[in-house]
């Protein structure tokens, strides 16, 4: 895929929607990232469904540690995972508290420290939460990237580094809402919907369902 295709690829999709937006529901850079980590192997409507009962009564590492292990994981037993998300979260907490004041580290290495945080949840924090123009590279977001001939690579990271080399500057802030909810409800695993498709005359997918 030459430079142009993917110049034109990010300015339908932004024309098409101008301000994306993660679809988690969040009010604080901390609340941002125990959503993210609560994602993992989970859906965003299932950990809205959680959170909405759990920020109610604990949005600041305070509060959240102060539910402990098993409180928290009261909250949020729906999710796949909980007992380890539980812990985990709890020990960031405890990290927030004693090394960050309570703040959310706005940098990838203090980041990465925190129980449960890789590098695809730091990258979302450090793009949703802060304004930098990382990606996440998800299943999705490797699905169209390889599909779409985008950025093809055989590890997310791999990914990543192409669609921060290749994706024209002024759509990198953005760039990783746009190709997750494409992924999500356009470019579907298992039948994509090439017929409604706003980029699939640019798409190298070679077996489109038009």
């Amino acid at each position: 895929m030459n430079p142009a295709k993917r110049r034109a690829i990010f300015e339908r999709l932004k024309a098409a929607n101008p301000r994306p937006t993660t679809e988690l529901e969040y009010r604080s850079p901390f609340e941002l990232l125990v959503a993210v980590v609560l994602s993992a192997q989970a859906t965003d409507r299932g950990v809205n469904l959680a959170t909405r009962k759990l920020f109610a009564v604990a949005d600041s590492p305070e509060k959240m540690l102060a539910l402990g292990e098993d409180g928290l994981a009261e909250y949020i037993k729906s999710i796949g995972l909980f007992r380890s998300k539980a812990r985990h979260l709890i020990q960031t907490c405890r990290l927030l508290i004693e090394r960050h004041g309570s703040a959310v580290p706005s940098d990838r290495m203090n980041l990465e420290a925190l129980p449960g945080v890789g590098r695809k949840t730091a990258n979302v924090v450090l793009n949703t939460a802060f304004g930098h123009a990382t990606l996440a590279v998800d299943t999705h977001i490797f699905r169209v990237a390889n599909r779409t001939g985008l950025a093809p690579g055989k590890t997310p990271l791999e990914v990543e580094r192409k669609l921060l080399r290749f994706v024209p500057k002024e759509f990198l802030q953005d760039a990783h809402h746009w190709l997750i909810l494409h992924g999500r409800y356009v470019c579907r695993a298992r039948k994509p919907l090439c017929g409604q498709c706003l980029i699939a005359d640019l798409c190298d997918y070679q077996e489109k369902n038009l």
